[in-house]
């Protein structure tokens, strides 16, 4: 029932000035309206002087105080309305909000969990969602903070709020696991991988190296510790000036993913970085071997695609070459390299309108590439890139 009819029923019985009610009615609810919220507050005061015993009034003051953050006040009025009429609808999700922006965690757990779970209302649930993440964080229930920071980036994925909120959360909550482990169990293998993951992540390459050395030390067949060995040396020899001491690295790095390999003969990314650094050396047909394993074992390694097809294209096998590229675009349409790779074999195949549109899309994609490149998580495999004498495309 509308307000304005509910409060002309009501006053039948009252019989306060009818008039009044309806100038007040009219006044709150076009000042709400309008987002005049100080206007429809004035309103909404008097609606509720003169109708005390309507849980309507109570309500639309209470949402009326929540949009102007006045949640002090929002909150007995919310328990009023709520008193008059247990069924009003969504006004206990609105308690729940103003409680939480109070600092009353616990108190909001419940009103927020429902909001969460049964509302049809997207925006609602999105709000509640985040609030109900705060919450549990708040009294320090991390894993169910963590489960309701994923159920928001499932709901709402492309949400800059909510990724920025889970990615915070979800950062924190693996310190804290991280520290827990080292408290647990210091000397763990698990420990000793967590503290060179770490180290690796800040460019303390030594520190990783030592850690990892102690995960095999411990247990020698663990998969993909050499891999993490190798992949630290690379990234050793890439901060390294000197040619020499690089090379070095590079050849340690090489003995590293040969061990992986012995190990787990089925590791893509070992294959992978096997081939990359035989082709930057100049050693194509390794490479094409090494690519073909990693893609053989793993169809969807986007990179290994990639490479694969500019050794084919770098030999002269331009239909296949054509196939791995095109493959490698279809799993990362974002990735200039890709579409600069593929410009290169539609030249070769003498296609100037399919070289030219490749062209256009790698320049767009690496100017935008450029911008966001700053804010990128750790490499987990060495990049496809130009190299210096193809130059920018």
């Amino acid at each position: 029932m509308p307000l304005l009819l509910y409060l002309v029923c009501l006053s039948a019985a009252q019989a306060p000035d009818l008039n009044l009610l309806q100038r007040y009615s009219q006044e709150g609810e076009r000042a709400l309206a309008e987002h005049r919220y100080a206007d429809a507050e004035k309103a909404y005061e008097k609606l509720r002087e003169l109708s005390p015993g309507t849980a309507e009034v109570h309500a639309g003051l209470g949402l009326i105080y929540y949009q102007q953050r006045k949640f002090a006040e929002a909150v007995p009025a919310l328990r009023q309305a709520l008193k008059l009429n247990p069924k009003l609808p969504r006004t206990d999700i609105l308690l729940a909000l103003c409680l939480s922006e109070l600092g009353q965690y616990q108190e909001a757990l419940a009103g927020l969990g429902k909001a969460f779970k049964q509302t049809a209302d997207d925006p609602l649930r999105r709000l509640a969602g985040l609030q109900l993440q705060r919450a549990y964080t708040q009294l320090e229930q991390d894993g169910k903070a963590a489960e309701i920071a994923l159920q928001l980036t499932r709901l709402y994925p492309t949400d800059p709020e909510v990724l920025y909120h889970a990615g915070r959360l979800l950062s924190n909550y693996a310190y804290l696991m991280t520290m827990k482990l080292a408290r647990l169990a210091p000397e763990s293998p698990w420990t000793h991988q967590a503290a060179g993951e770490a180290n690796e992540s800040q460019g303390l390459y030594d520190p990783a190296i030592r850690e990892y050395r102690a995960v095999l030390a411990a247990d020698p067949r663990r998969p993909g510790i050499h891999f993490r060995i190798g992949r630290t040396l690379l990234a050793r020899a890439a901060a390294t000036p000197e040619e020499g001491p690089a090379a070095a690295f590079r050849a340690e790095a090489v003995n590293e993913f040969e061990q992986e390999r012995a190990l787990d003969p089925a590791n893509a990314t070992a294959a992978y970085e096997l081939g990359e650094i035989h082709r930057r050396a100049g050693d194509l047909e390794e490479a094409r071997k090494l690519f073909e394993a990693a893609v053989e074992h793993y169809p969807d390694f986007e990179q290994a695609q990639l490479g694969l097809g500019r050794v084919l294209l770098a030999t002269g096998k331009l239909e296949p070459a054509l196939a791995h590229l095109r493959k490698a675009i279809a799993l990362d349409p974002e990735n200039d390299v890709s579409y600069y790779q593929l410009s290169r074999a539609y030249q070769a195949l003498g296609n100037a309108a399919g070289q030219q549109d490749a062209l256009a899309k790698s320049r767009a994609l690496r100017a935008k590439r450029q911008r966001t490149d700053a804010a990128v998580l750790p490499l987990q495999v060495t990049k496809q890139e130009l190299e210096s004498k193809e130059g920018p495309p």
